[in-house]
């Protein structure tokens, strides 16, 4: 196929995007190429991209292995506006939604046993592929998603991950009856509380100590108890989703588990685990680490009947303001999520 523009306009040779060249340094706005589509590749032109605590992670050095110079940002949504080679399965103007897992190769172990998100060759967007803290960006047109126009409007950007990631690390608890507890009230876990609500669960939400800003935010979305991290919950949790990267959390999950509990940790990064007793995780308790996502995921999430009435909260700032986004992300001064927006 050939590469093929939007409508009759023309696409502008250059473009504004956020540079890492190195860690622990502010992104430069700067004007570079924009990217040429290539094989089973897409254009897009960003609509927004979210601000995840995986680009802090990559931005603070904890991830080591970025492409420098590098464009983050991996939630995107945006509309495609050019095909590259041998691409058909999205018309210009269709509106995508463009996650973490930017390409699985499909041949080797962990693809064949149906794993992708363990793929030995993986590529991850806005890490070792460029993303969305740009006009435009480019990616392989199998693993995008396609979006309604209900669901491709700038705020719900951090569906993309934060909504991506929750969701798979509900898929990973055990189906019973008891409540769920999550120990971090952010990004991912306010669209993930509004999920589990909606669907008839219980949520206990543990925050930071004194984090009073947090808990009422979990209490507005419904939680059916809220405390602070370290506390005792009032009835055994069936299961505990940690966002929180903080390692000291796993055995505060574990101790307020039931037989049989798992707890899911959600984050690509955390801090080192404490030593604790056998008795937290005996009777058969586990725990579980949560690795990217694979797009059965995200056809699960983008499939659920309450998605259009999920609320994802957050900031829209522009690309020249994303220092201050990502500074007030980090620092907790946004309520959800912080959304990039060319």
């Amino acid at each position: 196929m050939q590469t093929t523009d939007i409508g009759n306009g023309q696409l502008p040779a250059t473009m504004k995007a956020l540079l890492m060249t190195r860690p622990h340094a502010p992104l430069a706005l700067m004007d570079v190429p924009v990217p040429a589509p290539g094989m089973h590749e897409v254009l897009v032109k960003v609509i927004s991209c979210g601000v995840c605590r995986t680009d802090l992670h990559i931005l603070d050095g904890e991830l080591t292995s970025p492409k420098l110079p590098l464009i983050p940002g991996h939630e995107i949504i945006g509309r495609v506006v050019k095909c590259g080679p041998r691409s058909g399965r999205f018309q210009p103007g269709t509106l995508v939604g463009i996650p973490w897992l930017a390409y699985a190769c499909g041949t080797c172990t962990w693809c064949r046993r149906g794993k992708e998100n363990l793929c030995e060759n993986a590529l991850f967007t806005g890490y070792t592929k460029d993303g969305g803290f740009a006009e435009y960006t480019v990616a392989f047109e199998d693993f995008c998603f396609e979006l309604p126009a209900a669901i491709a409007q700038p705020e719900n950007a951090p569906l993309l991950c934060a909504g991506l990631i929750g969701y798979r690390s509900y898929r990973m608890l055990p189906e019973t009856g008891g409540p769920i507890g999550i120990y971090g009230f952010g990004a991912a876990a306010h669209i993930l509380i509004q999920v589990l609500v909606q669907s008839g669960k219980r949520v206990f939400v543990f925050t930071k100590p004194q984090d009073v800003a947090a808990q009422d935010f979990a209490r507005s979305l419904k939680a059916s108890w809220v405390g602070e991290s370290g506390a005792s919950s009032p009835e055994k949790l069936a299961g505990a989703i940690i966002f929180a990267p903080d390692g000291s959390t796993i055995p505060q999950a574990l101790g307020n588990l039931e037989k049989g509990g798992t707890v899911v940790c959600g984050g690509i990064h955390m801090s080192d685990i404490p030593s604790f007793p056998y008795r937290l995780l005996w009777e058969e308790r586990t725990v579980k680490s949560v690795a990217n996502v694979t797009r059965d995921d995200g056809s699960a999430l983008f499939g659920l009947p309450c998605l259009p009435r999920i609320h994802v909260s957050g900031e829209l700032f522009q690309l020249k303001f994303a220092n201050d986004a990502i500074n007030a992300f980090r620092n907790g001064r946004i309520r959800g999520a912080a959304i990039l927006v060319p």
